[in-house]
């Protein structure tokens, strides 16, 4: 074998860091890059010293491409993903899966019927932060896991985005667009989620754009720009989250894990490394004793890694028959948790999960995105 042939599907900004990231690793190699604009792919293709660019059916229909990384828009992410699964090519998408249960759990019988994979972001669970910050739970440094919090919360994209319409459109808002990161991590810890409860808000009907071309204009907030979400785990866990584009104090990539003997900072799961460190119980205090606590710092290896990490993971786990770590199941699920979260702040109610997700595994040791293993 020799490296896989990968075509990407959306040349927007995201692109340029998988391009980057998969050009790095010996074990990928992208072919062709398609676009609506097919102008915009061959910008791209000639940036990053791709052969080939043109249409989304220019890259379905090339011979040597295997993968598809889609890298769409995501109202188009399930349309895109069919499409290539279609064609008998396996797919990673960029976060959400899709917007529906039912179009993400139809992909996924798809690709199953066909024999092909189907992987999601995040990938940044692939980072070498949150496998050595899993590994460090799953040997019981913290004892038993017991809840988690997580915290995302800022101005808002509109601060500095040139385009943030879509950002607080249905389909995104703080909840699906960065809640794929915290609860991926979440459900990879914990298991499968079995009921959320939530209440969001939304500071104001229209946000302005303050950067680029298009400074100045308004445009409408269709969803909540603040959801607060308590979830329970079927193993009997539970996790209290907080998803903001409305806080003038910015604190993000909060994610603590407290157990029966500790607790556990990880990192922002928004990044594939960061600080770990864990802290243990005070004990009984008495007369004189000291009651401030010490944190120890857990290292991990030090590797650039990046988006794309999760495609090359799918390619290695098919050579070698086992499974890949951000998988199709892991995106529907999150995906559930997510659009129940958005319900029962519509509601009111607890919203109970219907979907499950198999034990999320970890890399195998010793992986290297810099081997060529193929």
């Amino acid at each position: 074998m020799s490296a896989v042939g990968i075509g990407i599907i959306g040349v927007g900004v995201i692109s340029d860091t998988y391009l980057e990231n998969l050009a790095s690793f010996p074990d990928t190699e992208v072919l062709i890059l398609g676009d609506l604009a097919p102008e915009r792919a061959r910008s791209q293709a000639e940036k990053h010293g791709v052969p080939a660019f043109g249409t989304a059916d220019d890259v379905l229909a090339h011979p040597g491409v295997d993968l598809v990384v889609n890298l769409t828009i995501p109202a188009a992410h399930i349309e895109v993903s069919r499409a290539a699964v279609a064609a008998g090519k396996h797919v990673w998408t960029e976060k959400p899966l899709g917007l529906d249960r039912d179009g993400a759990a139809l992909l996924l019988q798809e690709a199953a019927a066909a024999g092909v994979r189907v992987g999601s972001a995040p990938d940044t669970l692939l980072g070498p932060g949150f496998q050595t910050a899993r590994r460090v739970i799953d040997e019981g440094r913290i004892g038993r896991p017991l809840f988690a919090q997580t915290v995302f919360q800022t101005q808002g994209p509109d601060l500095w985005h040139p385009n943030p319409g879509f950002l607080f459109a249905r389909g995104a808002g703080p909840l699906l667009d960065m809640g794929p990161y915290y609860f991926s991590a979440l459900v990879s810890l914990f298991g499968s989620v079995d009921r959320v409860s939530a209440v969001g808000t939304k500071s104001r009907t229209e946000r302005e754009i303050h950067t680029g071309p298009r400074a100045g204009e308004r445009f409408p907030v269709e969803v909540p720009s603040t959801i607060q979400i308590t979830t329970a785990f079927a193993s009997g866990q539970q996790a209290q989250s907080l998803l903001s584009f409305d806080s003038a104090l910015e604190r993000h990539g909060v994610v603590e894990i407290h157990g029966t003997e500790g607790s556990i900072v990880l990192p922002d799961p928004n990044r594939f490394a960061g600080r770990i460190a864990t802290v243990a119980p005070l004990g009984v205090l008495r007369d004189g004793m000291r009651s401030e606590q010490e944190w120890i710092e857990v290292p991990h290896p030090d590797v650039n890694v990046g988006r794309g990490l999760g495609a090359l993971d799918m390619v290695r786990a098919i050579a070698a028959g086992r499974p890949h770590v951000a998988s199709g199941e892991l995106g529907l699920h999150v995906l559930d948790v997510l659009l129940s979260a958005e319900e029962s702040a519509a509601s009111g109610a607890t919203v109970p999960v219907s979907s499950s997700v198999a034990f999320v595994p970890l890399l195998p040791e010793g992986f290297d995105p810099f081997a060529a293993t193929l």
